[in-house]
């Protein structure tokens, strides 16, 4: 559906829930590659989060389709995530979500759905602990990259004053809410290290975890994707819990 007002909320998942960035460099070089297509391509960016396995954006398209700027970041990082992790195939789950905003009270709740998803995803207490979103460009901090995100459409929507504006949003961005944004079925649950560690000994069967790592390739690599489709495990906890390279992880 084409947007009225050319603005997006658009949402990219890993293929199969996988995590689509492991460390934080591969987050830098996600926002690296949004920020030079937001130039070439005179986007306006007013929102973003970047969880483990999945991406959250709000931006106006620029001079070209927003589904051609999107593909065109999506094959960018795909190619430097198969270089750096020596894999191949499908990294995001089909082609993203998106959804048209373009009331001015559903843009706000939107910017507040995306800085809000850590928080209810447990992985902070509040919003302004996650750096890996637009909330403390907002907030006055620093954020990374410095040019990305664009904040005077959304201060307006609350004062012409900028400190007025500021608290003003800061307030609400906190407020509690069942706000639903394009919501998918972001969180499945996770399970704690311990947790994680009694399901994997009922997939490994009379195998030990302490075996894993030493057993032939074949049976090593059937037992890692049985390990990967435990739900509610992350591809992280199974290579500390299991002690075996990342890379056996990903290519399992």
């Amino acid at each position: 559906m084409k947007s009225r007002s050319g603005i997006y909320h658009i949402m990219w998942r890993g293929a199969n829930g996988q995590e689509i960035f492991h460390d934080d460099r591969d987050r830098i070089k996600f926002l690296d590659i949004f920020q030079k297509y937001k130039q070439e391509n005179e986007l306006e960016v007013y929102a973003w989060c970047l969880m483990s396995n999945h991406v959250h954006l709000l931006l106006r398209e620029g001079n070209e389709s927003v589904s051609e700027t999107m593909k065109r970041l999506a094959v960018c990082y795909v190619f430097y995530y198969n270089w750096k992790y020596k894999t191949r195939g499908h990294l995001f789950q089909d082609r993203f979500h998106s959804e048209v905003v373009e009331k001015r009270q559903y843009f706000k709740t939107v910017v507040r759905y995306i800085h809000q998803n850590p928080v209810k995803a447990g992985m902070v207490s509040q919003v302004d602990a996650w750096i890996w979103s637009s909330c403390l460009g907002y907030y006055g901090y620093d954020v990374y990259p410095s040019e990305l995100l664009d904040t005077s459409f959304l201060f307006s929507m609350f004062s012409g004053d900028l400190t007025i504006a500021q608290e003003s949003f800061r307030e609400f961005n906190e407020q509690g809410n069942s706000d639903q944004c394009l919501e998918i079925d972001f969180y499945p649950m996770r399970l704690s290290d311990e947790e994680a560690r009694l399901e994997i000994k009922k997939v490994l069967g009379s195998v030990e975890i302490a075996q894993v790592k030493s057993l032939p390739k074949v049976p090593r690599t059937e037992l890692l994707k049985i390990v990967k489709a435990i739900e509610g495990i992350s591809q992280r906890q199974a290579v500390r819990i299991l002690g075996v390279s990342p890379n056996l992880i990903f290519k399992a």
